[in-house]
């Protein structure tokens, strides 16, 4: 009995102790140079795009010491929660949800799939990931594994540089901007357990979007979205691991993050 004991113990911490090693190596190869780390996030300016929409203002900046005069540099800068490379936290668009101080570690690694439908944004600026398009990711590259960070990659990202191209727009005070499809989050959420969602506009929802069905399905799950991430174009489908680091604001709704992307060589 006590034989037989010691083996069921043995089985259940193995997923833990497998689990621990599989994130000691990939740090361990990043130190060592083994891995390469490609940073997702947009540095902070008052260039940076932001919710062009009722009280969002940009990104301010200034300089309140510095080492000629005061002998130590200094600053302080204000900023919306909800500009440049930043998180949605659950609580953005659903009550009693986790704010972007509650949201655990474990939520904020994990692997990362990237979907890239560049080609399909360039013929229709509103596309809105359908369904199809992460089974046919599925079709090529297998499953993705339950608790994966979704990224979806639709080269929006060239057109950082240039808020009005990046808003998109038109004469109406509507934008016009890829995102996800109120089925394609569903799925994820309920068959594939993901841990959050991430995309290069300014939203998990298109840019055409009133209702943000994305953001309250993501957020009513518990779950987050990753916006203006950067550097999608330069990782491959699978094999990355997300590290991100949201800055931890009590109570708020999202904030600026750093986002990392592991990829063994």
């Amino acid at each position: 009995m006590k034989i037989f004991l010691k083996i069921i113990m043995f089985g259940m911490m193995m997923p833990l102790l497998y689990g621990q090693n599989l994130w000691a190596g990939i740090l361990e190869d990043v130190m060592e140079g083994k891995a390469s780390v490609i940073d997702l996030t947009y540095p902070l300016n008052d260039k940076n795009a932001y919710w062009p929409v009722g009280n969002y203002a940009s990104f301010k900046y200034e300089v309140i010491a510095n080492i000629k005069k005061d002998m130590v540099f200094s600053g302080r800068y204000s900023t919306p929660e909800h500009l440049g490379t930043h998180i949605d936290a659950p609580n953005h668009f659903e009550p009693n949800q986790a704010s972007v101080d509650q949201i655990p570690f474990e939520q904020l690694v994990g692997p990362a799939i990237i979907i890239d439908v560049t080609d399909k944004t360039e013929k229709d600026q509103d596309y809105a990931l359908p369904l199809e398009d992460i089974l046919l990711w599925e079709k090529v590259h297998g499953q993705m594994p339950d608790g994966s960070i979704v990224l979806l990659n639709t080269g929006w990202s060239k057109r950082w540089h240039n808020f009005g191209d990046y808003k998109n727009m038109d004469i109406n005070s509507r934008m016009h901007f890829p995102g996800y499809s109120k089925e394609a989050v569903i799925f994820l959420v309920e068959k594939r357990h993901i841990k959050g969602i991430g995309i290069d506009t300014l939203s998990g929802d298109c840019g055409n979007c009133s209702d943000f069905k994305v953001h309250h399905i993501i957020n009513g799950a518990g779950k987050f979205i990753l916006e203006n991430v950067a550097n999608l174009d330069k990782l491959p489908p699978k094999g990355v691991t997300l590290i991100i680091a949201p800055i931890k604001i009590e109570g708020g709704s999202g904030g600026q993050c750093r986002i990392w992307a592991l990829l063994a060589k």
